[in-house]
C-alpha cells in the first residue's frame, strides 16, 4: 500500500476562507481533480479546489447503460434536487429514468422542480405519460436544436442529461460552453485529454459507488492517479475495496481535504 501524506493543518484549526487565484495559479494549478459526488458536499469541494487553482471534474454524471449498472443514474436520482434542468433524448431514456425512480421507491415529486426538455414528440409523450410537464421541445429533433432551444436558459444552471451510451457530445459540450454545468457520464479515466491527476472521496459511500461505476476489472485505469480521502473511515473503506490511499486529510472536512491535496502537491 502507498504511504499516505497528510495536510499540515490541525483538526481543530479553522479553515481559512480563500479567494480564487488568477486562472492557472495556486498550489493546485495544473491539477485536474475528479470529485466523486456527495450531493451536498460536491459544489463546496469543487469551489475549494478551484480556489487553489485546480481544474475540477464532477462525477457521477449520467448515461444509460442497461442492464450492467444503474449506479450513476441512481445517484443522480438521489441528488435530483441539485439540478435545474433535465434533458431526455429518447423514449428509452425516459423508461430507464422513471423505471429507476420507481425501483428506488421515489415518486415524480422528486423531479417536479425541474425544467424538462425532450428531444422530440415521442420523448415528450413518454414523459407526459409519466405525469410530468415538458417545458421545451426543439423545432428540429436533433442535438443541435436542443442546444439552440436552451442556450439562453442554462447559464449558471446544473443540467442532468439522460441519453444513450453511444451519442455525440454536441449537447454537453455546447451547453457547457453556454455556461451550464452538464452531468453526463464520460470515459474520463481512459481519455488522456480528460484524465484526472487526482480523485477525491468524501465518504465511504462515494468510495463504494465509485468502484461500482468503474468496475473492479477497470481499477488499472487508476494507476498514476492520486486517491485522496477525507479521513480514516473513508480511507479504510477504500482499502477494503482494494484501492490505495495516497492522501488523507488531517482535518476531516472539505477544506481539510483540499488543503491536504495542496500539501501533497508540494511534497
Amino acid at each position: 500500500m502507498k504511504k499516505k501524506s497528510t495536510s499540515a493543518a490541525k483538526k481543530s484549526a479553522p479553515a481559512a476562507k480563500k479567494s480564487a487565484p488568477a486562472s492557472g495559479k495556486g498550489p493546485l494549478a495544473g491539477e485536474r481533480i475528479l470529485v466523486t459526488r456527495s450531493r451536498e458536499q460536491a459544489s463546496v469541494l469543487a469551489a475549494e479546489l478551484r480556489a487553489l487553482g485546480a481544474e475540477v471534474i464532477e462525477i457521477p454524471a449520467i448515461e444509460i447503460r442497461p442492464p450492467s449498472s444503474y449506479a450513476a443514474l441512481d445517484m443522480a436520482i438521489h441528488a435530483a434536487e441539485d439540478y435545474d434542468w433535465l434533458i431526455l433524448t429518447s423514449v428509452n431514456g425516459v423508461k430507464a429514468l422513471f423505471g429507476r425512480l420507481r425501483a428506488l421507491g421515489s415518486g415524480i415529486e422528486k423531479l417536479l422542480h425541474l425544467n424538462i426538455a425532450a428531444i422530440g414528440p415521442a420523448t415528450r409523450a413518454a414523459i407526459e405519460e409519466e405525469g410530468l410537464p415538458v417545458d421545451v421541445v426543439p423545432e428540429d429533433y436533433v442535438a443541435e436544436s436542443v442546444v439552440e432551444s436552451l442556450r439562453d436558459s442554462v447559464r449558471g444552471k446544473r443540467v442532468l442529461l439522460v441519453r444513450a451510451k453511444v451519442a455525440r457530445d454536441v449537447i454537453p459540450k455546447q451547453l457547457t460552453d453556454a455556461g451550464a454545468t452538464v452531468d453526463v457520464m464520460r470515459d474520463v479515466l481512459g481519455n488522456p485529454a480528460l484524465r484526472p491527476t487526482a480523485i477525491t472521496f468524501t465518504s465511504s459511500s462515494t468510495a463504494k459507488n465509485f468502484l461500482e461505476l468503474l468496475g473492479q476489472e477497470n481499477t488499472k485505469l487508476l494507476n498514476g492517479i492520486t486517491l485522496a480521502s477525507i479521513g480514516p473511515v473513508t480511507s479504510d473503506t477504500l482499502e477494503e475495496i482494494g484501492l490505495d490511499v495516497d492522501v488523507e486529510a488531517d482535518e476531516y472536512t472539505i477544506p481539510g481535504l483540499a488543503q491536504a491535496l495542496a500539501e501533497h502537491r508540494k511534497s
